[in-house]
């Protein structure tokens, strides 16, 4: 099966920061594929690169077989992207953005109607709003609108829930679920790792450097062997505390609660008799049950 999106070795620098380090991937037909990574990891300039907006200085991209420096005419008009900050025109209403991005693309709004109409319906009841004076979700959606209008059969998200509130971010993801009925395929970035689980398969970066790639499932097997969550009415003493155990290997505040890596051989029991001896009371410890966030902890600081 011929990737829709094929990356090769790509490096690019910006004078001396070296914002993607030898980056290769692949993304397959169908597939919601979700690149994650904290800010400046190099999302943002991955998928300008494969927007045709940059140039890389060296490997290759190749989006829906066009390579996307030779022939990025031919590929602009069969990708949809959205990028990271609200880019459409606040002074426009919201039927004119959409007029405009159709008109843009040679379609008619009526063409394409039906694939935006889920996202849409809720924009539709007030067509003369400015952009500008949308809320954060609203704009979300006609971002997105504008984005498919043309029928892209690949769509490109760069951090498309950030600073977006908790029921919109959901939405949103349940409006991308349901673009895949239409045949897209979709790339996805964010910096929430909690949205990892949503993807076919997710591609984990930092540095500017691909740390692994795989199945959500894929990704976390293994991690619950050897993790413990740890709580303590002194949260800090104990983290203290817990660093200094000899078969601690790590130790990181997770939520509410802290997540113990051990080594081999590690006993809860002991390590409570022992935290007690270090002056640190009411503590507990129990199995704790891996997400992809551990996982990026484990990888960067391996990495770094």
């Amino acid at each position: 099966m011929t990737p829709v999106v094929d990356v090769r070795g790509v490096t690019k620098n910006y004078g001396t920061l070296r914002a993607l380090d030898g980056v290769s991937f692949s993304v397959a037909p169908g597939e919601m594929f979700g690149l994650i990574g904290p800010d400046g990891a190099g999302k943002s300039t991955l998928y300008r690169l494969l927007a045709t907006l940059l140039v890389p200085d060296t490997g290759s991209l190749t989006v829906l077989g066009l390579d996307t420096v030779k022939d990025y005419r031919a590929l602009r008009s069969r990708i949809g992207y959205m990028p990271e900050r609200f880019s459409l025109y606040p002074d426009l209403t919201i039927a004119e953005n959409l007029n405009f991005f159709a008109s843009i693309f040679g379609v008619d709004v009526k063409q394409n109607y039906d694939l935006i109409a889920p996202i849409f319906s809720q924009l539709a009841k007030f067509p003369d709003r400015p952009a500008g004076k949308l809320s954060g979700g609203m704009k979300q959606k006609l971002a997105l609108s504008c984005a498919l209008i043309h029928r892209p059969p690949l769509l490109l998200l760069d951090e498309p829930t950030t600073g977006v509130d908790a029921v919109s971010r959901n939405e949103f993801w349940d409006m991308l679920a349901s673009l895949r009925d239409y045949g897209i395929t979709i790339m996805v970035s964010t910096s929430y790792m909690d949205e990892a689980t949503r993807c076919d398969r997710i591609a984990m970066i930092d540095h500017g450097r691909i740390l692994r790639t795989d199945t959500p499932a894929g990704l976390v097997a293994g991690l619950d062997e050897n993790l413990y969550n740890a709580a303590a009415p002194d949260m800090f003493r104990l983290l203290e505390a817990l660093r200094r155990l000899p078969d601690v290997a790590d130790c990181y505040t997770f939520g509410a609660t802290l997540h113990v890596v051990a080594a081999p051989g590690f006993n809860p029991a002991a390590a409570l008799a022992r935290l007690k001896e270090m002056g640190v009371e009411g503590a507990t410890i129990y199995p704790a049950q891996g997400v992809i966030e551990d996982l990026f902890i484990k990888l960067t600081r391996n990495e770094r």
